[in-house]
């Protein structure tokens, strides 16, 4: 009985601590509904909600092992909530390629990583298409020759472009732009190489977006160059001023989360708005003294978080920014403490509860990483009382701190989904962080309250002088040699292996939370053994990539872009396109593989043997010889079905996995 008694011990040891877990259990649920490979019908959803309705009633019988009732209820409600919003955001999907007219309205602007505007337009019409089988909303970069209009918000536009669906995976495993989109609500992606012209000028509504259009062009007019830019995507969210090389920088140099509306700039504004309400209310004792001062300070800087919101576009990760700050200011006027695990695990379950997709998403990831491991080890460092130094160096530790926490916390995330760490990053964000504080985002608080009055001038000088030193840090970093590091793609198992085991660290009470680490030690073997795909094929046939001894060898120099850097980066090397194809065409590729590209290349084939495979970029025709062929044939027919391909070279063969058999039919992918 020693072993069940230390058990009993250990678990009623979590009483009061308990509540962190909730939103655990809620995202385990979420993460359920999305690795299935498959979509659950009526029937499974009554399942689900039996298994609920029996958990809660087994709850009061349960006593003290009631709480392992709560978790198998809330993983059930996750699986139903990631369900419901999938069918709630269900719209039209193009299911061909479309070539045409294109009528729509402006409800978004945004540029592509070839540096080319896009349009978002909704109130969709395409010629020869049903309105019940159009995309409500699609996206349009705009390349060729432009400029004949200003677009602005709401405005009705006409083109004539190439629409398509949204593409799946890259390659089997990797990230679902389809799934990416369905809850985007775009139904096609395409671009133009047309003049876009006006069809209506703008109308009413989309207030908030012409708001933000407006501040984002009087701050760059006020503003010009890449600090302006800058300015405006802080500010508003608009990024179409961003330079490439500029991006690059802040991204190399792990700057790029200064650019993003998110926990950091959210915080810092509601955090300046209550200081200066309590020092406004202090500066008028009369006032100050008969009032709830503090609370009402709460109050002003929710209501100005709530504006800040609404001007930044309300994207994804602005939302859980606001919600993590309302939970901040909710606590202050309700006499708790602000920065708890469990504030942290109520914004967690409110941004689960209202958008479950955003779990799969980095940014996600990455801000309640950070937050977690801050609340965690700030709130060690108070119950151990240990000394941060002077009382004059206290803030300069405290920021040096929350820095290297703060990296360590979220670098395995970012390294997972973007292949990449940056060395230098700590310098960086030292450098920088604490300006943004001090400096920018009270100068950019200042500017939009003159800016009614036209007396902004001077407040954006102030924001530009400490943009210009962050870009000029980021700049400086990313130059230096060995700024940016490389790093292979993990499996799927290896992150949520890797968080379950820091919430045994973090979130147990007791000696059995450094059991822990055992599961965090085997995501980092895992992914230092992750295997890369000995071929891969685009899902459309036109890229092929090899796995050679000296990197991965591309059939093609040029085009599918997209799609070669996601390669080469999930295969964790520095490698260009270009150079990737020296290696094709030096017949380094040790995988029987023929190229054939066009309708040129199939009238000129000139046959194949067996366990060679041809891989084609068109559809053969019903009377061409690729039907009864030794070889395995492979083209845009038979890639619609699959997706792309990943081979794996073993003593037995081939080994060939889809990128629909890891995904499975689900409902962003079976239209």
């Amino acid at each position: 009985m020693a072993p069940w008694s230390a058990l009993v011990d250990a678990w009623l040891a979590q009483r009061g601590h308990l509540f962190p877990w909730a939103p655990v259990c809620l995202g385990a649920g979420v993460g359920i509904y999305f690795l299935i490979g498959w979509e659950p019908v009526q029937t499974h959803y009554v399942a689900l909600a039996c298994v609920i309705l029996f958990g809660l009633f087994l709850i009061r019988w349960l006593g003290v092992w009631a709480p392992l009732a709560w978790a198998v209820v809330l993983v059930a409600l996750g699986v139903c909530l990631a369900g419901l919003r999938a069918h709630q955001v269900a719209d039209p999907v193009l299911g061909w390629r479309y070539y045409g007219p294109i009528e729509g309205r402006i409800v978004d602007m945004d540029r592509s990583a070839s540096d080319a505007l896009r349009l978002t337009l909704d109130r969709v019409v395409l010629a020869d298409v049903a309105p019940d089988r159009t995309p409500a909303r699609v996206r349009v970069s705009l390349h060729g020759q432009q400029g004949f209009i200003t677009p602005a918000p709401g405005m009705v536009v006409i083109l004539t472009g190439h629409l398509s669906p949204p593409g799946g995976p890259v390659e089997p495993g990797g990230f679902d732009f389809q799934r990416h989109a369905w809850f985007q609500g775009l139904g096609a992606v395409g671009y133009t190489r047309t003049p876009v012209l006006t069809l209506e000028p703008p109308g009413a509504g989309l207030w908030w977006f012409k708001m933000r259009m407006a501040l984002s062009a009087r701050v760059q007019a006020g503003l010009p160059g890449d600090a302006g830019a800058f300015a405006a995507a802080i500010m508003t969210g608009d990024r179409s001023g961003m330079g490439q090389d500029t991006l690059r920088a802040l991204r190399v140099s792990n700057l790029a989360h200064l650019l993003a509306i998110s926990g950091l700039h959210m915080g810092l504004l509601a955090g300046f708005v209550f200081a200066a309400l309590r020092v406004a209310f202090a500066l008028v004792p009369a006032v100050g003294l008969r009032v709830p001062a503090k609370k009402l300070s709460a109050l002003g800087a929710l209501a100005a978080a709530a504006v800040y919101l609404g001007l930044s576009g309300g994207s994804v990760a602005t939302e859980r920014a606001f919600v993590m700050a309302a939970v901040a200011l909710v606590a202050v006027m309700a006499d708790r403490r602000v920065l708890s695990l469990r504030a942290v695990a109520v914004a967690a379950l409110i941004v689960l509860v209202l958008r479950p997709e955003a779990l799969l998403g980095p940014g996600f990831q990455m801000s309640f990483a950070a937050t977690t491991a801050l609340v965690a080890v700030f709130g060690w460092l108070r119950d151990a009382e240990v000394p941060l130094g002077p009382r004059w160096l206290r803030p300069v530790v405290a920021v040096v701190v929350s820095s290297v926490v703060a990296g360590v916390a979220t670098a395995p995330v970012a390294a997972a989904h973007f292949n990449q760490f940056a060395h230098y990053g700590l310098i960086a964000n030292l450098l920088s962080v604490p300006l943004m504080g001090v400096l920018v985002m009270p100068a950019a608080v200042l500017a939009a309250c003159l800016m009614p009055l036209g007396l902004e001038a001077l407040a954006l000088w102030v924001m530009g002088l400490g943009l210009e030193w962050i870009l000029g840090v980021a700049h400086w970093v990313s130059n230096l040699e060995g700024a940016r590091g490389t790093v292979v793609s993990p499996m799927s198992s290896v992150l949520p292996l890797l968080a379950l085991g820091v919430f045994i660290i973090v979130l147990w009470q007791g000696r059995l939370r450094w059991t822990g680490l055992v599961p965090v030690a085997l995501s980092l073997m895992l992914w230092m053994n992750a295997e890369r795909p000995d071929v891969l094929i685009a899902d459309n046939g036109s890229l092929i990539g090899v796995m050679t001894e000296k990197g991965r060898a591309l059939n093609r120099a040029r085009g599918s872009g997209f799609v070669a850097m996601n390669w080469l980066e999930n295969d964790g090397v520095a490698l260009e396109q270009a150079a990737a194809a020296t290696l094709w065409q030096d017949g380094q590729t040790p995988v029987p593989i023929i190229a054939v590209r066009g309708k040129r290349g199939a009238a000129g084939f000139g046959g194949c043997r067996a366990g060679e495979w041809v891989v084609m970029n068109t559809v053969p025709d019903a009377d061409s010889p690729f039907d009864n062929l030794p070889c395995r044939v492979i083209h845009p027919g038979t890639l619609r079905k699959s997706g792309a391909l990943a081979l794996y070279l073993e003593n037995t063969g081939v080994r060939e996995v889809s990128a629909r058999q890891l995904t499975g039919a689900r409902l962003w992918n079976d239209q």
